[in-house]
């Protein structure tokens, strides 16, 4: 029993004690109060009587006519006259008188007066005595009526105490369930300050939980904090800040792997030449703010662009990534004329090569290297024949071979309508190999058979169609949900966010199957929590209350930057394979990925692991205490 029912009983059984013992207290006085009375009417009554019959001189016909008199006169049980030797001589009986109180109350409270005896004489002789006792039913009446006043006057009384108490006890409370809700706060990893009462005893706890919160909150974005410059350590290179060679090799092969992005992508190496000869003639720090100028010519895109990653590769050598199509080419040229414009200010020894690749995203990183490897190689040899900046592109044959926008909005539409999709099923398994939930992707059937996101869903921004797309998904997997009961994620895609009416026809297909949806898991990108903060903040009050959990998939180092993340209302958190691979083989990746789920299991989410590909990574990630992961070595059934 909560603190709260316990005091309000306490004070209800003590309004109640009092109302009882002031009740029994003024019943019993003015029961005595009745019997005193009517024993001195009995008393009184019968003096007069014995005064009014000695006058009689001993007729006893004249004492009879008094003694009647006398009993019909009064509320008499009876008046009796007996003679000297005790015999009765006359008396006048009446059965008792019911009353208005009921048998109960008159057998709890009975009024039993002494009965009024006096001496009878005729001159100096005694001719007997005279008798006589009340009804007592008169006053029970009135005992009972004043009972029956005292109570309800008690009664509103109590009622007004009850009603002044009941507002203190609010009062009292409301400050503790502020606390109660700053705890539980805390514990779903917000961190709101309470207003301190004027009790002084609550003010001290209002007082000691906001302090205990803020530092909480402190140590939070201290960690956070310290999770930033882990990570610039581990995935950043100290001179030029864009990432490390083994980091941007691990977002390459992440990028690869996902099912959302444009079905072809662009690469692009920039290598400046002859950097030991630069070393030579303009001194390390000359040949540091040549490689900064690079650096702050290729980072223009990522600023630009969502999804650019730039990284430096070894000493001279970076490397652009472009999830785009039909752009690496006018890229490569366009940073070739930047740089032609900005390098010669350090002497015309500074030259540049660039290699350009477009390549389907389904090819393998090994390919992507390779051949973006090949073209760099060319255009370095070229510029020792030419001189100068060159450019060598490569693209993939098979690309640009596009539909109409129209056509592929009309065959998306038709999917839709149709029902014409399926969801692929890839496992998230704990520990103890047990599936969590099943990621499910949505395939359309298309021209050539079921084609994966990274097929039509550019085309689906654009034409923006990915709200009925993604709700088609929905109901598919609450149909999938229900048959076999397995918990299923979908990806919500960031543009549906964005549409108006997605929300509002989301919440009513849940509603539509209610017990299917608690079921459900829904995958947004991190993008979301930083570009739709406002909308995911929306998402999560409407669904959590029909179950439906919401996590961040990709989530990555940009997570830690995230201020108002523990506001989100998210239940999990994926990490992003870019974050994840390698991590057998290199501690500071390692402390970086504790470091992380340190950070997000204060705020009570829970920590999935994606793209896992081997079996030494997936072993690092359980010494990290991840909650689930996911991946080609999990989904093969190694795991």
């Amino acid at each position: 029993m909560s603190l709260m029912r316990q005091v309000a009983w306490l004070v209800l059984g003590v309004v109640l004690a009092a109302l009882v013992g002031a009740v029994g207290l003024s019943a019993l006085s003015t029961q005595q109060l009745m019997r005193t009375q009517l024993g001195l009417k009995n008393a009184d009554n019968a003096q007069t009587l014995a005064l009014a019959l000695s006058q009689q001189r001993g007729d006893a016909e004249l004492i009879q006519l008094l003694v009647s008199a006398q009993f019909d006169t009064g509320a008499y049980q009876f008046v009796r006259w007996r003679a000297a030797n005790g015999d009765v001589r006359f008396e006048r009986v009446e059965p008792p008188r019911a009353g208005q109180a009921p048998a109960w109350f008159q057998a709890l409270l009975p009024i039993d007066a002494d009965v009024g005896v006096a001496q009878v004489s005729s001159g100096w002789n005694a001719i007997g005595t005279v008798e006589l006792k009340s009804h007592s039913s008169y006053a029970h009446d009135a005992l009972w009526l004043s009972v029956r006043r005292l109570v309800a006057w008690l009664l509103v009384v109590g009622m007004a105490a009850a009603v002044v108490a009941w507002g203190a006890l609010r009062r009292i409370r409301r400050p503790l369930d502020a606390a109660v809700a700053q705890a539980e706060g805390v514990l779903a990893g917000t961190y709101g300050q309470v207003i301190e009462p004027r009790v002084p005893e609550l003010q001290r706890l209002t007082r000691a939980m906001n302090a205990m919160v803020q530092r909480v909150k402190d140590l939070f974005e201290a960690q956070a904090g310290q999770l930033l410059v882990l990570r610039d350590q581990v995935h950043r290179d100290p001179l030029t800040g864009v990432a490390t060679r083994r980091h941007f090799l691990a977002e390459l092969e992440a990028a690869l792997q996902r099912d959302d992005g444009p079905p072809a992508a662009g690469l692009v190496l920039v290598r400046l030449r002859d950097v030991a000869g630069l070393n030579a003639r303009l001194g390390r720090a000359g040949v540091d703010d040549v490689l900064l100028t690079v650096v702050s010519a290729l980072q223009a895109y990522p600023a630009s662009v969502s999804g650019c990653r730039v990284g430096r590769l070894n000493g001279g050598d970076f490397a652009l990534w472009l999830p785009a199509q039909g752009v690496a080419a006018e890229t490569a040229h366009a940073l070739a004329d930047a740089l032609r414009a900005s390098l010669p200010a350090y002497g015309s020894g500074v030259q540049v090569a660039l290699g350009a690749i477009e390549l389907a995203r389904d090819r393998p990183s090994s390919v992507w290297l390779g051949e973006a490897d090949a073209a760099l190689a060319r255009a370095e040899h070229e510029g020792e024949a030419r001189g100068g900046f060159v450019v060598q592109v490569v693209a993939d044959p098979g690309l640009g071979r596009e539909q109409g926008e129209g056509l592929w909005r009309a065959q998306l539409q038709a999917a839709v309508s149709a029902r014409r999709g399926r969801l692929a099923e890839y496992p998230v398994k704990d520990r103890a190999g047990r599936v969590l939930h099943l990621e499910c992707p949505l395939q359309l059937a298309l021209e050539g058979g079921y084609q994966p996101a990274a097929v039509w869903l550019p085309l689906a921004v654009r034409a923006r169609l990915t709200a009925q797309l993604d709700l088609f998904a929905v109901s598919l997997a609450l149909d999938a949900i229900e048959d076999d009961g397995q918990a299923r994620c979908i990806n919500v895609a960031p543009a549906s966010l964005a549409d108006a009416v997605f929300l509002h026809q989301l919440r009513a297909l849940l509603e539509h199957q209610p017990q299917a949806a608690r079921g459900l898991l829904l995958d947004l990108t991190e993008a979301a929590a930083t570009e739709h903060f406002d909308r995911l903040l929306e998402l999560g009050q409407q669904l959590r209350p029909l179950g439906v959990k919401l996590g961040l998939e990709h989530a990555g180092a940009g997570l830690a930057q995230v201020e108002r993340l523990y506001q989100a209302g998210l239940d999990y958190v994926k990490l992003d394979a870019s974050v994840l691979l390698g991590v057998a083989g290199e501690a500071g990746r390692a402390a970086f990925v504790r470091g992380m789920v340190i950070m997000l299991r204060s705020l009570a989410l829970k920590v999935y692991g994606e793209g896992v590909v081997d079996e030494m990574d997936a072993q690092a990630l359980w010494d990290c205490d991840l909650d689930g992961i996911t991946g080609p070595w999990v989904t093969e059934g190694r795991g």
